[in-house]
């Protein structure tokens, strides 16, 4: 027979038991939330990782970013900053163009190209050109100008400034001496801008599929002086086409 002592023993035996197991229980159920709390950590820091060095989706198969306006994803088109061709008053303009100190009289008839011309008189009030550049000198026979006036110094256009049609351009492709005229890219009739070109002897510039050249004006002092002093000198390496020998700033270009 069990006595009461033995039961009393038994029954604290058993709850000492079930207070073990609760507590193990406890500290299971404890430990698998922190497991999983850590696990998802590692597993989106892996995801991250990944990310930042697997190599970048073809751009076919990037996703659109989210836009309720389909043009948001587009990028934005530079405004234009040319003048509307009555900037002009369609008339004569002259004035002086200085180039490494050299003061050439210039004279541009709006007359017979007034959104080129425009566009320059727009180009000279807000200073533009001072301090361009002429990055292009050509010494072949029948083909004798200096380009000036880039962007950059280098040739570059600008998207912002780019316009046409082309205007005056010379019925049988000969630019006499003396010619200023518009530079642009080769088939496009709309990509005039800031760059012009100064012809120091007749030359001859075939048209293309767009046509001539803008013929804005003329050289009407100092030309000699501009041959005398940097076109004598070449260009670079002594090519037929190239950065001219004598580096050449455009000091100032004023009109009225």
């Amino acid at each position: 027979m069990v006595t009461k002592q033995e039961q009393e023993r038994r029954v604290r035996d058993y709850r000492a038991r079930q207070t073990v197991n609760d507590r193990r229980k406890r500290r299971q159920t404890r430990d698998s939330v922190i497991g999983g709390v850590l696990a998802a950590v590692v597993l989106f820091g892996g995801i991250g990782l990944v990310s930042l060095v697997q190599p970048p989706a073809a751009p076919e198969e990037t996703a659109a970013p989210a836009a309720t306006d389909p043009a948001a994803s587009e990028p934005a088109a530079p405004e234009s900053e040319v003048p509307d061709a009555s900037l002009a008053e369609d008339r004569a303009w002259t004035g002086t163009l200085t180039l490494n100190g050299i003061d050439l009289g210039v004279e541009l008839d709006a007359s017979l190209a007034p959104q080129a011309v425009s566009s320059v008189l727009f180009d000279t009030q807000r200073d533009y050109y001072d301090g361009k550049t002429c990055h292009r000198l050509t010494t072949s026979e029948g083909f004798s100008v200096l380009q000036c006036g880039s962007v950059d110094g280098q040739g570059s256009g600008d998207p912002s400034f780019m316009y046409g049609p082309i205007e005056n351009a010379p019925a049988d492709d000969v630019y006499v001496e003396g010619t200023i005229a518009m530079a642009r890219q080769g088939g496009n009739a709309d990509s005039n801008g800031h760059q012009f070109f100064i012809v120091y002897g007749d030359t001859t510039i075939p048209s293309d599929a767009a046509g001539g050249y803008t013929v804005i004006g003329q050289v009407t002092s100092g030309l000699d002086q501009l041959q005398e002093q940097v076109i004598a000198n070449g260009t670079v390496d002594d090519q037929p086409d190239g950065a001219p020998a004598e580096p050449v700033t455009i000091d100032d270009f004023v009109l009225q």
